[in-house]
This record gives structure tokens, C-alpha cells and sequence, in this order.
């Protein structure tokens, strides 16, 4: 990684503040506060690309307006020998603007293959039980619209449904944790937040793996750039998107509803009962709303692969289905309803 530094005298709060009389930085932390609405205590990651750094002066501002207390964090991942000194003055730059930054460790044994999957994982795990020990319910994350757009691609790569294409949300959850992972940024471009890092700290962190191609999302983040010189840029994706997720919401309003109308939780929330309507409606309906069902029953954290979910519904439509099992979960035909059960019980419903 290239190290980008230059000395910073320690700001004050009013100092901090004044980058905001910046018309370009003013707008960008509008967009930011507009999609964070939080009053209580939040923790950052930062790895110090410009992105997390940018999003670390961002949160700070509004600590400052809100008057909340804001933690930070820094994974020191120790994939590489540099990562440890890399962490030192990423703290040491942030401290210049008043944050005090925690660098939290990861020891042990390294990966050598499926790196970057691994290392996201852990990363997740460090940074989640640290909010745990602080008894913080909201953890701030520096994806933008940039990430958006890739993931978006990577998606159609992998064939993903509508769903997929989408999943980049504002707020989500890690596994089963009580705690909010936010993205503020993801209505924001990478060029503008390296804009206010620049102006800021004059420093960052560059990451080789980001020109690597051997990585999917360093390949995908180079097609962007030619599909931008044939016209698809980047506003063009973003209205997509929106427009999908327009879409999306539509579905979900109709996969609630026949969630509600067509099946019941029974046997304390261990056993779903299905009516012969609940597959009387579009594929996408139906396959959304028995991978809800199986992913509530099956308790798995991750729903059950798309195929998978395809199979069961052309099985449940066949006059000779009787009975299988998926994630976790006991299908089975009583007359003309469906039973979903969890595995370890369906016995026991049945008796």
C-alpha cells in the first residue's frame, strides 16, 4: 500500500465544522445526515481508504450536531507485515480531528486460500463483538454507490433474481446479531468522498488488492469504467436500480400478503401451515414466500439456494408429492395443505 501523509495540527470542533461552509462538502454531509437519522451512540469502521476516512470525518460532524458519542474502530487484519504500522497512522490522522480510534486485532492463523471472503468474516466478527462490549446497537460502514454498482454487476454474473440484483440495503443486520450495520453513503460516489478525504486529511490508505484482477470486483469495477465510455455511467445504473427496487417493493407487498392470508405459524413458531392458495400466485410470489417460511423455520441465517426452493415448489405442484426435506425443514402434503415443520420436531407435531 502507498501511505499518503502529511502533518496536521489538531482541530477544534468549530474547526472541524468549518469544512462544512464548503458548498461541495455541505451537500455530500446532507446526503449523509438524510440517510442516518440515529440519535444514540454509533461506532465507525475504518479501514482508511477514502472511504471509511471520509466517513469518519462525516460521522464526527454529526456527533458534534447531535451531541452523541461516536466509537471507532480499526481492524488490523495482519494479513500483510505493513498492516499493523498501517493501522498506527491511520489513528495517528484521525486523532489531528479529535477521534480517538481503537485498533482491534486479529490473531491466529492466516488463510491462504479464499482470502478476502475470510477476512471479511472476521472483520465482521471483530468488529460486532467490540459493539457488543459497548453495549452499541449501530455500526457505520463506508459502502457508496460505487459498491452499489459493482454488486450490482457481480450479480447479474452469478444470474441472481431481482432480489439479488438489490440487496445492497441501507440497513441490514450481521447473522443473528442485535446490532444495525448502516450505510449512509450508498446514495454517494466514490469521487466525492476521496474529495473530502483529500481536503481533510491529505492522506490515505491505498489498497493493491483494488487494481488486482485476479479479484472478480477489481474486474468488475474495470468493466464499469468501459461501459461509462460506451454511455452506461453511473446516474444510468443508478436509475436502474431505483427502478428495480420500485419493483421489488411491489413484490413484497404481495408476498406479505400471502404470508398473511394463505399460511399460519403454529406449534409455538415451529410449524408453518400452507392453504392451496398459497401457491396460487406468480412464481416470484411464491418463490419468495416459501424461502421466507423455510428460512424462518430452518433457522438459518441465509435463505436456502434458489434452485432448491425452484425444486420444492415444482414438486408441491405435482398431484404425487408426498413429503421432503430442506434447510432444515420437514415439507409434507396433509390433504390439500402443506406442513413445514423443523426437522427435529415434525414428529412430534404429527403424534
Amino acid at each position: 500500500m502507498n501511505l499518503k501523509n502529511l502533518s496536521v495540527k489538531n482541530k477544534t470542533r468549530s474547526q472541524i465544522l468549518e469544512y462544512l461552509n464548503k458548498k461541495k462538502i455541505s451537500r455530500i454531509y446532507k446526503k449523509f445526515a438524510a440517510s442516518l437519522k440515529v440519535e444514540e451512540n454509533l461506532a465507525v469502521a475504518v479501514s482508511g481508504g477514502p472511504d471509511s476516512l471520509a466517513l469518519a470525518y462525516l460521522a464526527k460532524c454529526y456527533a458534534i450536531k447531535k451531541n452523541i458519542k461516536i466509537y471507532y474502530f480499526i481492524v488490523d487484519h495482519r494479513l500483510r507485515s505493513e498492516s499493523s504500522l498501517e493501522a498506527k497512522n491511520i489513528k495517528f490522522f484521525l486523532k489531528n480531528i479529535d477521534i480517538n480510534c481503537e485498533i482491534l486485532k486479529w490473531n491466529g492463523k492466516k488463510p491462504t486460500k479464499n482470502i478476502q471472503a475470510i477476512a471479511r468474516n472476521k472483520r465482521y466478527s471483530l468488529l460486532i463483538n467490540q459493539c457488543k462490549k459497548k453495549d452499541i446497537k449501530h455500526l457505520l460502514l463506508g459502502h457508496h454507490l460505487n459498491d452499489v454498482l459493482e454488486n450490482f454487476l457481480i450479480r447479474i454474473v452469478r444470474g441472481s433474481g431481482l432480489n439479488g440484483l438489490i440487496s445492497f440495503n441501507k440497513i441490514s443486520k450481521y447473522r443473528d446479531q442485535n446490532i444495525n450495520i448502516l450505510r449512509p453513503l450508498l446514495d454517494i460516489e466514490k469521487k466525492d468522498l476521496i474529495y473530502i478525504t483529500k481536503i481533510i486529511f491529505n492522506f490515505y490508505v491505498n489498497d493493491p488488492s483494488n487494481k488486482d484482477e485476479k479479484y472478480k470486483r477489481t474486474r468488475i469495477r474495470n468493466l464499469l469504467h468501459s461501459l461509462e465510455k460506451e454511455g452506461l455511467d453511473i446516474k444510468k445504473l443508478e436509475l436502474t436500480i431505483n427502478n428495480l427496487k420500485d419493483s421489488d417493493r411491489s413484490i413484497k407487498f404481495y408476498v406479505d400478503r400471502n404470508l398473511n392470508k394463505n399460511s399460519k405459524l403454529l406449534n409455538k413458531g415451529k410449524t408453518y401451515i400452507l392453504n392451496k392458495f398459497f401457491f396460487d400466485q406468480s412464481h416470484e410470489v411464491i418463490f419468495r414466500s416459501l424461502t421466507k417460511i423455510i428460512q424462518i423455520i430452518g433457522r438459518k441465517y441465509y435463505p436456502v439456494r434458489g434452485k432448491s426452493i425452484d425444486e420444492v415448489i415444482n414438486a408441491i405442484k405435482q398431484k404425487s408429492f408426498t413429503k421432503l426435506t430442506l434447510g432444515g425443514c420437514f415439507i409434507e402434503r396433509i390433504n390439500e395443505t402443506i406442513l413445514i415443520s423443523r426437522e427435529s420436531v415434525h414428529k412430534v407435531w404429527i403424534m
